[in-house]
C-alpha cells in the first residue's frame, strides 16, 4: 500500500503547485520545515556537543509537565525533561536553521536533510527481509514510473524548496560555495534502502558470527547503486529514478552471498522483534478465551 500512497501524496502536490502560487506554499513549507528541521538536527548532534562539552560547564535539568483540566478530569499534555546542553544543541541547531531561512543555502539544506534522513531510519523499522524486498519493489515501480512516465516527480522536486532532497553542486569547482547548479538525491532514496540495510545489520548481530557480512554487502551495494545513477545521468543529461540501480543492488548482492554462504533460507526466516509478535499473539489468544467464558 506504501506506494500507492506515496503515489497519491506526489500527485496531490504536484496539482497543489498548479493551482496556488509556488511562492506562498514554499513560503509556509520553509517556516514549517525550519522547526521539524531545528528538532531533527539538535538530535542528531546531541550526543557529539554533549561529549565535547567540558565537566565544569554548569548543567541544570529542567522538566516541563503542561496538563489540562482539574483534579480527576487532568490530563497529561506534555511532559518533557531536558537540561542546558540540550538547549546548547537547540541553539547551535536554530543557528543552522536561521542560516536555512535567511539564504536558502545548499549547506543548511543538506545539513537538515541528512538529519531528516537519520532520524528516518532511526524511527522507521522493517520486521523481515521478505517485507523489506516487496516494499523496495514496489517502490522501484513507482519511480521508475513517476520519473520516466510523466514530469510529476521532476516538477514536483524542482518547485519544492525545502529539504527534503540532499543537492549537490555541479559547479561547485567554478563557483565554490555560490554553486548553483544542482543535482538532486531525495531523501527516501536514502531512508527506504536505510532501514533495509539496518535491517540486514540486526540478522548479523543475531547470527553471533561477529562479523557485518550482509551489512557491508548491502552498504557497499548502495554506494555502487549511487554511483550507477551518478553516471547514467552524466551520461544522458537525464533525471534518473534512483531507486532504478538501488533496489536491484541493495537487494540483489546480500541475496547473493546468503545464496553463496548457504543462509538464504535463514535470512527469510529472520524476524525481527519477534518477542512483541509474540506478545501480541498471547494478549489475543487471553482477550479469546475470556470472551468465551463470559458466553458461557
Amino acid at each position: 500500500m506504501f506506494p500507492i500512497i506515496a503515489s497519491g501524496t506526489l500527485l496531490t502536490i504536484y496539482i497543489v503547485f498548479q493551482i496556488f502560487s509556488k511562492e506562498y506554499i514554499n513560503l509556509l513549507l520553509t517556516v514549517y520545515f525550519f522547526f521539524l528541521g531545528v528538532l531533527a538536527l539538535a538530535h542528531i548532534i546531541s550526543p557529539a556537543v554533549r561529549g565535547s562539552i567540558p565537566a565544569i560547564f554548569p548543567n541544570v535539568p529542567y522538566h516541563v509537565i503542561l496538563t489540562s483540566g482539574k483534579d480527576e478530569e487532568k490530563e497529561e499534555i506534555m511532559n518533557y525533561e531536558f537540561d542546558r546542553k540540550d538547549l546548547v544543541c537547540l541553539t547551535l541547531s536554530g543557528i543552522v536553521g536561521v542560516w536555512y531561512l535567511l539564504k536558502k543555502h545548499w549547506i543548511a539544506n543538506n545539513l537538515f536533510g541528512l538529519a531528516f534522513a537519520v532520524n528516518g531510519v532511526e524511527l522507521l523499522q522493517l520486521n523481515t527481509v521478505l517485507t523489506g524486498c516487496i516494499l523496495l519493489g514496489g517502490l522501484f515501480v513507482y519511480d521508475i514510473f513517476w520519473v520516466f512516465a510523466t514530469d510529476v516527480m521532476v516538477s514536483v522536486a524542482k518547485s519544492f524548496e525545502a529539504p527534503i532532497k540532499l543537492v549537490f553542486p555541479q559547479d561547485l569547482i567554478e563557483k565554490g560555495l555560490e554553486a548553483n547548479n544542482f543535482a538532486m538525491l531525495g531523501l527516501g532514496d536514502i531512508v527506504i534502502p536505510g532501514i533495509f540495510i539496518a535491517l540486514l545489520l540486526r540478522f548479523d548481530v543475531s547470527l553471533n558470527k561477529n562479523s557485518k557480512t550482509y551489512f557491508i554487502a548491502s552498504f557497499t551495494a548502495y554506494i555502487l547503486g549511487l554511483l550507477a545513477t551518478i553516471f547514467v545521468m552524466h551520461v544522458f543529461k537525464h533525471a534518473q529514478p534512483a531507486l532504478l540501480y538501488l533496489v536491484p543492488a541493495c537487494i540483489g548482492l546480500p541475496l547473493f552471498v546468503a545464496l553463496v554462504k548457504g543462509e538464504l533460507k535463514l535470512m527469510f526466516k529472520y524476524e525481527d522483534n519477534p518477542e512483541k509478535e509474540d506478545e501480541g499473539k498471547e494478549k489475543k489468544e487471553e482477550n479469546e478465551q475470556n470472551d468465551t467464558k463470559k458466553d458461557k
